[in-house]
């Protein structure tokens, strides 16, 4: 049985996590494993509830059943949900390493950022004769920002010239941030010598909106980035940066989880050697062939134009299907069709997920989707694994994959969360996909089904809310009493209920009034009205704390809980007794009232829908009715 790692980051570094991902399967080639990487793409600008529905993925996999957990840090820096993975990791008694940071007792695998940043320095100062410099950081608390921003002092201290930094600016890795810092100092006209920046993506926004402020990059100022990413390279001018050797860290973290699994103690680390790479963007153009990257660039334009538009209309295919439909059902059957006919962008090994009250919670306000993991009994809309379709309509989301393989050969899985605010709708499964990671397609992809899910699941319950006012709200207009479409929204509560909790507890009552039909019949319906107004309130007055519905002529359905439900035997008993003697024949007395009465409590051995329950309460109002009868 192969092996099986958890990793957990964002996915907005996707270019290094992608570079990592590969030195990590490069290195698993040997063995028997899979690696499972939960992903999602939270901000530092996300409302703290969608935050917490786009990290909720992280809580989706039981470590109980993985060998190891690795935290790419380079994309995740939350340190609350890095110390709940940590925490979880060590309750379930396996390794724990962390790419890019360090914590306490826990294993790392790191790169020599500082050595890097540090050759930096030297460069732009010795070479270049920089003495005033920006320096634009990614958060505070984020350990590689932290790093290379003490680099840049500590090499300024150690040649007696600190006085050169000017500036420490916090941007929250946002390239918003920076582009607003750039234009503040423009517009004072006080430009550094340099913008030394603490990744690639933050040296290029800077170099964009100098340039909108009327400054060239290196002409006017220089500036430097980190990571060495392919946007980067290509940039024009070519981003002076650091490599961080992201494959190698890839593989070293193997490596370091095989030491650790052969008896390594925990806690131990392993540093990859940066290098410092001159570029356009600080003046040297003899170091590396910026020209040539783009040539190649430019020939792999109309391809990846072609892919782009074919991909562009795979998305709006999935608008087109989702957004019409006028119900769940129709919904669930027209996606899957989809997918089922045309995967080639998912491959043939695709998931798509939905937790198990969605549909109802459509329907009902009352049903809340879960914020905190999710169901364990998983509705699956689309799967197919290695092209063979899974045949449930519902899935153990603790085996997280259907129709996972533990046998065969190696494979990467990548789960992206589905949901809207904090509210928690599934989520989707691609397999081997460090490609569609790298050019944004994983992101483009589950952010657009999201938004459909979420347009789709407003109009149909504003729909539904409509169709509600319009239907005299839930009351029965001559009892006063539950009316028929109120049961149907309890029935989809109490399903609600059964689909997330198997030991939930209520019962159900069928009530059938006698003798309405002779009282109708003899007295006039206004009689009729009157008697079934009587048997009404026995009803109401023996089941006091439960709901009680009219289902249509003399019917009525009780839900019992709470105390109803623990006495229920009493109850039955009790209304048994104040009940009138059962008679055919007319004149009946006035105060006559006769009911046949069946009762059936939710059975989770049994029942799989509030319907069974329904059943066996009216097979035994029938058996009861009999008896009253004397048959």
């Amino acid at each position: 049985m192969k092996k099986k790692i958890a990793v957990f980051t964002t996915g907005w570094c996707s270019e290094i996590l992608s570079q990592f991902l590969s030195g990590m399967t490069g290195e698993l080639h040997r063995d028997e494993a899979d690696i499972f990487m939960f992903l999602c793409y939270a901000t530092y600008t996300d409302s703290p509830a969608m935050s917490k529905g786009e990290m909720n993925i992280y809580n989706l996999p039981d470590l109980h059943d993985f060998d190891c957990t690795v935290i790419f840090g380079s994309g995740l820096d939350n340190r609350e949900q890095i110390d709940n993975i940590i925490d979880r990791s060590n309750e379930a008694g396996i390794p724990v390493i962390i790419q890019g940071s360090r914590r306490e007792g826990v294993s790392f695998v790191g790169s020599d950022n500082y050595q890097a940043v540090k050759d930096l320095c030297a460069h732009v100062v010795t070479e270049h004769g920089v003495k005033k410099i920006t320096f634009f950081a990614g958060t505070k608390d984020s350990h590689d920002s932290e790093l290379r921003l003490n680099a840049v002092r500590d090499y300024l201290k150690e040649n007696g010239c600190e006085e050169y930094l000017t500036e420490v600016y916090y941007t929250n890795w946002e390239n918003a941030a920076a582009t607003r810092r750039v234009n503040e100092i423009c517009n004072a006209g006080d430009l550094p010598d340099i913008f030394i920046c603490a990744n690639d993506g933050l040296a290029m926004e800077t170099c964009i909106s100098l340039s909108n402020n009327g400054y060239e990059v290196p002409q006017d100022v220089l500036v430097t980035g980190f990571d060495y990413i392919d946007g980067g390279k290509v940039f024009d001018p070519s981003i002076a940066t650091v490599d961080q050797c992201f494959d190698q860290m890839g593989a070293a973290t193997v490596k370091l989880w095989k030491a650790l699994s052969e008896g390594e103690k925990s806690g131990s680390g392993k540093m990859v050697p940066c290098r410092f790479i001159p570029g356009e963007s600080c003046n040297c153009y003899e170091f590396r062939n910026s020209d040539k990257l783009r040539r190649r660039m430019g020939r792999e334009t109309y391809a990846k134009r072609a892919r782009t538009t074919y991909f562009e209309r795979k998305l709006n295919l999935i608008d087109a299907t989702i957004l019409p439909c006028l119900t769940y059902l129709e919904l669930k059957e027209n996606l899957h069709n989809l997918l089922a006919g045309n995967h080639d962008y998912e491959g043939d090994s695709f998931h798509v997920l939905l937790e198990p009250n969605f549909g109802l919670s459509i329907y009902d306000s009352n049903i809340k989707l879960d914020s905190d993991g999710y169901s364990r009994n998983m509705e699956v809309i689309y799967s197919t694994e290695d092209g063979v379709p899974y045949k449930g309509e519902d899935f153990d989301s603790r085996g997280l994959v259907p129709g996972y393989d533990p046998e065969g050969e190696n494979h990467l899985y990548v789960f992206l969360p589905l949901h809207e605010s904090d509210s928690t709708y599934g989520y989707l499964v691609f397999r081997d996909c460090i490609e569609k990671l790298e050019n944004h397609f994983l992101f483009n992809y589950y952010n657009r089904m999201g938004l459909a899910f979420d347009k789709f699941r407003h109009a149909l319950t504003l729909d539904h809310i409509n169709k509600r006012l319009l239907d005299l709200m839930g009351r029965d207009p001559l009892t006063n009493v539950n009316n028929r479409m109120a049961y149907e929204d309890k029935e989809k509560y109490l399903q609600s209920q059964i689909n997330s909790d198997p030991n939930v507890k209520f019962a159900l009552v069928v009530f059938d009034v006698n003798n309405l039909k002779m009282v109708n019949d003899s007295l006039g319906h206004e009689a009729g009205d009157v008697y079934l107004l009587r048997a009404c309130h026995l009803i109401c007055d023996v089941f006091k704390h439960s709901p009680i519905y009219r289902m249509g002529g003399d019917e009525f359905l009780a839900v019992l809980t709470g105390e109803d439900y623990d006495n229920s035997g009493d109850k039955m008993k009790l209304i048994n007794e104040r009940m009138s003697p059962y008679s055919d024949t007319m004149p009946l007395p006035d105060d006559y009232v006769s009911v046949a009465c069946g009762i059936s409590e939710f059975d989770s051995t049994t029942d799989k829908t509030v319907a069974d329950v329904i059943k066996r309460a009216d097979e035994a109002m029938y058996k009861d009715k009999a008896a009253k009868k004397g048959l």
